[in-house]
């Protein structure tokens, strides 16, 4: 699935054609008929960019970009008939990533949006998904069926590891390479130990058990044992 797009456009022909034209590229497209509706989403769903038209009711375009910064990093792409120097600067000192006069083609707003997502992409950080638990790893934090785990460091890296490489058995030696950064020693239980605080904390609420010992050789994430 692509990247999630908040549209937020008064004009509902221009929103008609941007979220036909982003949907058959494959995006996710949220999109909202004024600033305040368009903060909720913005909140509650999380875009990977937003396009934001300056002229709206109520809370115009600039405020609604002002408060996007202050609530994170979403690039903002700003639509507007203004198109003097001063203008763009004041899109710009608001926030605003990059600035498309009206009337715009959908293929160059298409190639803007492709190239902010671009820019920005190294900055976000992904998301780890895996059966029911999901991993933020911008938050560092542990989600399963809808509760939240609380992890400590030690055993944020090893949960983390482990979604990295799903269904692949890892070796006690790889694990204590990546997690410790050296070796314990053949004779350390100390891996096992944090085995066993993840598995409670993972199937607290009776869940299945996701991390499995692979006997020999080390430990492996999987549906089923």
């Amino acid at each position: 699935m692509k990247e999630r797009i908040l549209v937020i456009e008064d004009d509902e022909a221009i929103v008609k054609v941007l979220r036909r034209g982003l949907a058959y590229e494959g995006y996710q497209v949220d999109t909202a008929l004024d600033g305040e509706s368009g903060l909720v989403l913005a909140r509650d769903h999380h875009p990977d960019l937003v396009v934001l038209d300056w002229m709206l009711p109520g809370m115009d375009g600039l405020e609604v970009c002002q408060r996007l910064r202050a609530g994170g990093g979403i690039p903002v792409l700003m639509l507007t008939a203004k198109d003097t120097l001063q203008d763009r600067i004041m899109g710009l000192d608001a926030g605003a990533d990059d600035y498309l006069v009206k009337p715009f083609e959908l293929d160059e707003l298409l190639a803007r949006v492709r190239a902010l997502l671009r820019r920005t992409q190294p900055e976000r950080a992904p998301i780890l998904t895996f059966a029911d638990l999901t991993l933020d790893t911008s938050t560092r934090q542990a989600i399963r069926k809808g509760r939240t785990i609380s992890l400590t460091a030690k055993e944020y890296d090893l949960l983390e590891l482990f979604l990295r490489h799903p269904r692949q058995v890892l070796t006690r030696e790889m694990i204590f390479d990546r997690v410790w950064g050296y070796d314990f020693g053949g004779e350390s239980n100390v891996l096992d130990v944090y085995i066993r605080y993840l598995r409670q904390k993972l199937e607290a609420e009776g869940e299945a058990r996701l991390i499995h010992t692979a006997r020999g050789v080390g430990y492996v994430l999987r549906e089923n044992p």
